[in-house]
């Protein structure tokens, strides 16, 4: 990033945005029928690691295996 892009950056922001023309770009995807909570959760060393060994088989994060996991088990779509 040389000075000269921070300087071109900075007098953009200082004459403002049109908010109209302004996209959302990337970003989460939204979960369910609204807004995510996060939920802490302590799990004890075996726990996590077969946690992470399922997420690693199944190409996929550890949050979105105990997502699945609370839907079947609590019988939730």
């Amino acid at each position: 990033m040389t000075d000269e892009l921070v300087q071109q950056l900075a007098d953009e922001a200082e004459a403002g945005y049109d908010v109209a023309t302004v996209r959302r770009r990337g970003g989460r995807r939204p979960l369910g029928s609204g807004p995510a909570d996060v939920v802490p959760v302590r799990l004890d060393p075996e726990l996590r690691a077969a946690l992470t060994a399922r997420a690693d088989a199944e190409h996929t994060s550890a949050s979105d295996v105990i997502r699945q996991a609370l839907r079947a088990w609590l019988d939730v779509a």
